[in-house]
């Protein structure tokens, strides 16, 4: 009934619109000879049609209307606002209403941001926590593999607790989503769900990346400061059951004992270097660089080009020295959704564990994504699988710059037609004065720029077949298509990025550290005087003696028993 049939086979021009037939109307043979009746297949009822109704029903209608103040709230007791704002988030309605592409309003966006804010201005640099809880990866502005993610394990609430490890935005489309609705949950449950900081919650990525873009497109300057500031708030790392060190990036040469992260000034940009930044951004050694250099302890970090990659003898000893038994990290892809490090000589447990929240990460590397659930000394890894989500073009791109290669193929095209009349059988329908005047030197030099537009033809047409492909590969490479491949092919395109290992190669270069236009102040080292005075009065966080408990990891519901 959506199809209008414009199989017209009147020859007059004007299109027939007959009255609407009462249901109890019966139409005669006759009638289907009569070019003016209702039933005559050539003419077009345009009132039998509506409309109004989505073609495609099984997606849902994006809601891109300001979700109301009253609804974004819970009303206090009485059903009056207060003076100072409102009561606490109503968070499910708000994960509802993003979930359809709703937005709020900048000013209730902010006056959430700020809430939050100051409940995270509060919390130390090292949390103290307990299990029952789940630890989270990165996210990355997935707003439905974020959803999927709260299914698995339940929202948050006072019985089910959430430890996230940063990079909350960047990469995805919908980091406001993810932020508006953590914080929701923060301002609602503040002792029920945490989060630390990663290295892409700071100004200097995400004017690289594409959330300041985000903000921008979705809603104003003044939203993206806000939200900014309140990063500058988040924790540095998590102390869990007093045996997991939880933090973004890794461990630093200048941090000795975790009392020491406490003494850290946080609410700034991160800086380039020093403690601050090794949390943020260190990286354990890959094996083949430590069967190179096997006494290594911290080595430069090439791949992000700042920090420094830790072996095992490294964070071995940090575990040691703090009676820890793991140091879990989140800040790299991981096929799988997680990785287990290196085991202990003396725990049998592994020294570190990656964990990745982000399947299909850029809607490009086709992994899976992981949460650890921590209870009664279960270590339960859950792996899942990414959800659909509604599509941007890339960088909020609009529809003109989009069809430019479909534009710039038909003038090519024309381009080669008209070359196509300079060749060797039209030089021989000429007059002779006129061919003397075009040598074969000249008419071979017509024909090489026939080929040469025939090539940018091709490259052009696959630009336009292979378009969002390519889009995906110049996320991954730095906006720069590697050299030739276009002339290689739709094949070839595929190719590049249709496994995780391809993918995560050409991404190396969005792995770096962008550079800086001014580099942020440099952190100073503090001496050995000044490290002492500092945590005299830092509380003492270790634990005293290593609890003898064993530890068990369930994957996938394959177990396997970890000793201590």
């Amino acid at each position: 009934p959506s199809i209008i049939d414009l199989n017209i086979t009147q020859p007059s021009l004007t299109t027939h619109i007959p009255p609407r037939m009462s249901s109890s109307s019966t139409p005669t043979n006759s009638s289907t000879n009569d070019p003016n009746s209702a039933t005559n297949p050539s003419i077009i009822d345009l009132n039998m049609k509506n409309t109004k109704n989505r073609i495609m029903t099984s997606v849902q209608a994006p809601k891109w209307e300001y979700l109301p103040r009253e609804e974004l709230y819970e009303q206090l007791d009485g059903g009056e606002m207060s003076d100072e704002g409102v009561g606490l988030p109503n968070c499910e309605v708000l994960k509802n209403h993003l979930a359809r592409e709703g937005r709020l309003n900048p000013k209730d966006a902010i006056e959430l941001v700020q809430r939050a804010a100051d409940i995270l201005k509060r919390e130390a640099n090292l949390l103290i926590l307990q299990d029952p809880i789940t630890v989270c990866g990165d996210i990355h502005g997935q707003y439905f593999d974020l959803l999927k993610l709260l299914s698995i394990s339940g929202p948050p609430s006072p019985k089910t607790r959430y430890l996230f490890l940063g990079d909350y935005v960047d990469r995805g489309y919908f980091g406001t989503e993810v932020t508006f609705l953590l914080l929701a949950y923060k301002i609602r449950y503040p002792d029920c769900i945490f989060l630390i900081r990663g290295n892409h919650e700071c100004r200097h990525l995400t004017a690289y990346f594409n959330f300041k873009q985000e903000c921008l497109f979705k809603y104003n300057e003044e939203v993206y400061d806000a939200i900014m500031n309140c990063f500058d708030c988040l924790p540095l790392g998590a102390l869990l059951n007093g045996r997991f060190l939880c933090v973004h990036g890794g461990l630093s040469p200048e941090i000795k004992t975790i009392e020491e992260i406490n003494i850290i000034e946080r609410f700034r940009e991160p800086p380039n270097s020093g403690p601050m930044c090794d949390l943020l951004w260190a990286d354990p050694m890959d094996e083949e660089e430590e069967d190179l250099n096997p006494n290594a302890t911290f080595s430069p970090n090439e791949l992000r080009g700042c920090s420094y990659v830790f072996s095992y003898n490294a964070a071995y000893t940090f575990l040691k020295h703090n009676n820890l038994l793991s140091v879990i990290r989140a800040h790299e892809a991981q096929d799988e959704g997680y990785r287990l490090y290196k085991k202990g000589a003396t725990t049998g447990f592994p020294t570190v564990i990656c964990i990745f929240s982000a399947p299909n990460y850029c809607d490009v590397y086709n992994n899976k994504g992981a949460i650890i659930r921590f209870k009664d000394n279960l270590m339960n890894i859950r792996q899942f699988n990414c959800s659909p989500h509604p599509y941007y073009l890339p960088n909020f791109m609009n529809a003109f710059n989009w069809s430019m290669p479909f534009v710039v193929e038909k003038v090519m095209d024309m381009f080669q037609v008209i070359l196509r009349m300079c060749n060797e059988q039209d030089l021989e329908e000429h007059e002779p004065q006129e061919r003397v005047t075009i040598t074969k030197d000249r008419a071979e030099k017509i024909k090489s720029k026939i080929r040469a537009v025939g090539r940018l033809s091709r490259m052009y047409r696959t630009l336009r077949e292979e378009r969002e492909s390519i889009v995906a590969l110049k996320g991954l490479a730095g906006g720069n298509i590697p050299k030739g491949l276009l002339m290689q092919g739709p094949t070839a395109i595929r190719q590049a990025v249709e496994s995780f290992e391809q993918a995560k190669k050409c991404d190396q270069i969005n792995e770096k550290i962008p550079a800086f236009k001014m580099p942020p102040p440099m952190s100073r080292s503090l001496s050995q005087q000044e490290l002492a005075e500092k945590l005299k009065s830092v509380p003492r966080v270790r634990a005293s003696t290593p609890p003898q408990e064993k530890i068990e990891i369930r994957i996938n519901s394959k177990s396997s028993q970890l000793s201590q």
